[in-house]
């Protein structure tokens, strides 16, 4: 009777030790990667916004995630490099800040979750299947940023009431570019307005776009340049639009608070924050492939008067009254 209640005894304490053993295994924190051309230095309010979404879904670094940051700085041809770097660490998912990270992820990877923190057209540069169902190991937010600029071609013509030649400055490798170019060409032309392209490469031909905008007679510039070209000269960019006195519109606040003089477009820190969301859904299970591409829940009008008293222009009332954001 002793042995009999030694061997459970025994077997008791043996069983709560394993118990005890499995408990104080430590935990796999889930290792997040983020990715972006630009540097951290670009777009600060993104990246907050991202830890934003993160912190409302109660992720906390170190103890439940753990975010491995990569940039480029404006290098483009490091990103493959630095996505591949990402395939090596074994990253869970992999959050891209813009369609020429996702590409050189995409490249990089065909298992690898990818979230698209925004991009302009998934289908068309062949990311997703399509919106509702992705099909692949990508998936995230577009901005249809090429859909809003006959928008902002309405908007010049309100401001510049006798505009007829307008220059647009766009980058033709730029994925979006033609498709948007499609659309201000549908405004232009029932507006009765003159269209003069012309193509941004590289941050010196910034100033060349400038200079030839003005020799063409211009009479206001709708800016098309997305990526490192733009985001480092954001500020060069709203100064030369002022100094040559072109009313300019861009498609994201970031130009104005720079300077600019106005902006109509897709709240791009909205979508840094509901990226955070497809995160968390991934880490919890869910794949990319039946995870629908999500379209933009805010678009925003800002107006810098400090801008157009520069150029010696008058906005509208009725127009002013519709936007989000008046800087005076």
């Amino acid at each position: 009777m002793t042995k009999k209640i030694y061997r459970i005894a025994l077997c008791t304490m043996l069983f709560a030790l394993s118990l005890s053993a499995e408990a104080q295994q430590p935990t796999k924190v889930p290792r997040t990667a983020y990715l972006s051309a630009s540097s951290s230095s670009t777009n600060p309010e993104r990246i907050e916004a991202f830890w934003q979404g993160l912190r409302e879904l109660r992720y906390v670094e170190g103890k439940n995630i753990v975010i491995e940051w990569r940039h480029a700085e404006e290098k483009i041809d490091r990103l493959p490099a630095l996505a591949a770097e990402l395939v090596r660490l074994k990253v869970d998912i992999i959050v891209t800040s813009g369609p020429t990270a996702t590409r050189a992820v995409k490249e990089a990877t065909s298992t690898i979750p990818i979230v698209m923190a925004q991009d302009p057209d998934p289908v068309g540069n062949g990311f997703v299947a399509s919106l509702a169902r992705p099909g692949g190991n990508i998936t995230g937010l577009a901005t249809l940023t090429p859909e809003l600029s006959g928008k902002r071609l309405e908007l010049l013509k309100e401001i510049v009431p006798k505009l007829s030649r307008v220059a647009v400055l766009g980058t033709s490798t730029r994925p979006g570019n033609a498709q948007a170019l499609e659309e201000i060409e549908l405004a232009a032309k029932a507006f009765g307005v003159k269209l003069q392209y012309l193509d941004v490469l590289d941050p010196k031909d910034i100033e060349t776009a400038f200079r030839a905008a003005v020799k063409g007679r211009a009479d206001a510039v709708l800016w098309l340049v997305a990526g490192g070209v733009a985001g480092a000269h954001r500020t060069q960019i709203a100064d030369l639009a002022v100094k040559r006195r072109l009313p300019a519109i861009y498609d994201r606040r970031e130009f104005v608070d720079d300077g600019g003089l106005m902006s109509y477009g897709t709240n791009f820190n909205d979508l840094s924050r509901r990226a955070a969301t497809y995160v968390d859904k991934i880490l919890k299970g869910r794949t990319p492939a039946d995870l629908p591409v999500e379209q933009p829940m805010k678009f925003e009008f800002i107006v810098n008067l400090k801008a157009a008293k520069a150029i010696g222009l008058t906005i509208p009332p009725n127009v002013l009254v519709r936007a989000d954001k008046v800087i005076r």
